[in-house]
């Protein structure tokens, strides 16, 4: 069963979006696409308009952790 997923879960999502697109330097996303991105991962149960720039950009940098590890 998949978790479900919320904006604040900034860690869980830079994990999931690295697993889906690991060859995508997140760096490089506008925030339109992340938004878009972001609600289309298994396990999103949050209001998509509740996303804010702060934790769009909470979610790149977790995502571009994940990525310079990979």
């Amino acid at each position: 069963m998949t978790r479900e997923i919320y904006w604040t879960d900034a860690e869980e999502i830079g994990i999931q979006l690295q697993e889906k697109f690991p060859e995508v330097d997140p760096l490089t996303v506008r925030f339109t696409d992340l938004h878009r991105y972001v609600i289309e991962l298994p396990g999103f149960a949050d209001d998509p308009a509740k996303s804010n720039e702060s934790r769009l950009e909470a979610i790149q940098m977790a995502w571009y952790e994940e990525y310079q590890d990979a």
